[in-house]
């Protein structure tokens, strides 16, 4: 949308060459596909996109050899994964970015979303996290893309 805003990002960085379990953000643009959201906790955000309420048995595979490597599963699932009903509120509301979706490539790194902030500031595990309060307004002012680049 042209404007730069501050986020939170990967504790190991941001690369243009990401590969699984670095803990790095993938730099580069990123269309926005769908957002979940966890209805028993947070209202359905306002947006263009498909939106989906999560449920317990959602997760996401990060298994590079599995067939499903870098997609929504239903839970359980042989494979490496994880789960997206989380303890903690960091995705109370979920967007996944199309990265190595398109096609997916094994190893190239999985579910990287734009998600809420972990608590105290942490760094994600190769995500982008914001505020909700931006979030929501990002989704509601019909936010299709983000750019992630070094500051």
């Amino acid at each position: 949308m042209g404007a730069d805003m501050p986020a939170i990002i990967g504790a190991g960085g941001i690369k243009n060459h990401k590969i699984e379990g670095d803990h790095a953000t993938p730099a580069g643009i990123w269309p926005l596909r769908r957002v979940f959201y966890r209805a028993d906790r947070v209202p359905s955000p306002v947006c263009h996109l498909p939106v989906e309420p999560l449920g317990p048995h959602d997760g996401w595979c990060d298994d590079p050899a599995h067939p499903d490597y870098n997609r929504h599963i239903t839970l359980p699932h042989p494979a490496r994964h994880e789960r997206l009903w989380r303890d903690d509120h960091v995705y109370d509301i979920l967007v996944v970015l199309g990265y190595n979706d398109d096609p997916v490539q094994s190893g190239r790194g999985s579910a990287i979303f734009l998600h809420l902030p972990p608590r105290g500031g942490r760094p994600t595990e190769g995500c982008v996290a914001v505020a909700e309060v931006l979030l929501r307004q990002l989704l509601a002012a019909g936010l299709g893309e983000i750019e992630v680049r070094p500051a």
